[in-house]
């Protein structure tokens, strides 16, 4: 009998989750930038469900349950905490009803950064891991595989999800999302925090969100070369660089129209994206450095997966729609192509 699905999955090869459920859903307009909370899960389940899909086939291997946002705090803020635990299990039980579709799909809890972690307040704390436990709980509840915990940038509050995550039983996935100071938010070093959660038990530790693959892949070196367990990458899709680390920060000086709100994050971002292949090529580079947890987060649209998965060498479902320049009307070299429109692509 397997005793950890996860790993063993790993120790074969890449495994591929998709996250980024935010944006892309704000994007498609099922909830509020700037509030960025899943109601959608109750609100807009087949829209949810849709997305899913979308990522499955793209080559998503892990269904993660969209309650990133889902903690108690974010719902008193919004004022309908009430929906709490309606919202996570709605959102739980839409994850495993797609990774069901397909044979040995996962399905993950989650639990993220709370944003109320204070370092020297023990109250505080207590509540954030009170969160965290009764979210935990209801994912086991509802026939999770794992548990994912996420964009965490206090090494404390990371520590704490990892044990709160482990206490499951569960496999466990524990990234950080360090902001533009080079440590997490509490004074602790990247790659110490790292080395605690896989001491701590964690199967996967790595990176994910607020840094793309230009600033994402210096700290993934260090982390590879520091643990023994197996490393996580899931970029954003954004041209962050060493001069705006994170795309808390990114500038767009072309912008004719700036966001009301003085910032390009997070509805603003759009001219920063990297580009498909940029996002194949690193996914080449990190899987080369030994990372075999691999995916892309916010501002992640189901092309990106699919060009995860095929960088590593996977088919996907989606891959029967990977491109195929050479039929087009104007760039092709079929030999259907009349020579006087191709000629005009040099021009057009």
């Amino acid at each position: 009998m397997t005793q950890n699905v996860l790993t063993d999955r790993l120790d074969a090869g890449p495994v591929i989750c998709a996250e980024g459920f935010l944006f892309e859903l704000e994007r498609r307009g099922y909830l509020t930038a700037g509030e960025f909370v899943p109601e959608v899960a109750l609100e807009f389940p087949e829209a949810l469900r849709s997305l899913h899909v979308d990522f499955q086939r793209a080559g998503s291997d892990i269904v993660e349950a969209f309650t990133y946002n889902g903690h108690r705090e974010k719902m008193r803020v919004i004022g309908k905490e009430e929906l709490l635990e309606p919202l996570n299990r709605s959102a739980l039980q839409i994850a495993r009803q797609v990774a069901d579709r397909v044979p040995g799909n996962l399905m993950a809890g989650n639990i993220s950064n709370s944003n109320i972690w204070d370092p020297e307040d023990p109250a505080r704390q207590a509540e954030v891991r009170s969160m965290f436990e009764e979210m935990v709980g209801w994912a086991v509840e509802e026939g999770a595989d794992l548990i994912i915990g996420e964009t965490f940038y206090f090494a404390g509050e990371a520590l704490t999800a990892l044990e709160v995550a482990k206490a499951s039983g569960l496999p466990v996935v524990l990234t950080l999302a360090p902001m533009a100071f080079q440590e997490m938010a509490d004074g602790v070093g990247i790659v110490e925090t790292a080395q605690r959660l896989e001491q701590g038990g964690a199967d996967v530790v790595g990176l994910n969100c607020f840094r793309g693959p230009g600033t994402m892949l210096p700290w993934l070196r260090r982390i590879r070369e520091a643990v023994s367990c197996h490393v996580g990458a899931l970029p954003i899709p954004y041209r962050t660089t060493a001069e705006e680390p994170t795309f808390f920060n990114l500038s767009d000086v072309r912008a004719s129209v700036p966001s009301p709100h003085g910032r390009t994050f997070p509805t603003a971002l759009d001219p920063l994206l990297t580009n498909r292949y940029e996002i194949g090529a690193f996914a080449r580079e990190a899987f080369e450095l030994g990372v075999n947890y691999l995916g892309v987060c916010c501002g992640a649209a189901p092309i990106h997966i699919r060009e995860v998965a095929e960088a590593v060498g996977r088919t996907t479902e989606a891959s029967r729609f990977s491109e195929r320049m050479e039929n087009h009307f104007m760039y092709g070299s079929n030999e259907r192509l009349p020579e006087h429109i191709v000629d005009l692509g040099d021009r057009a």
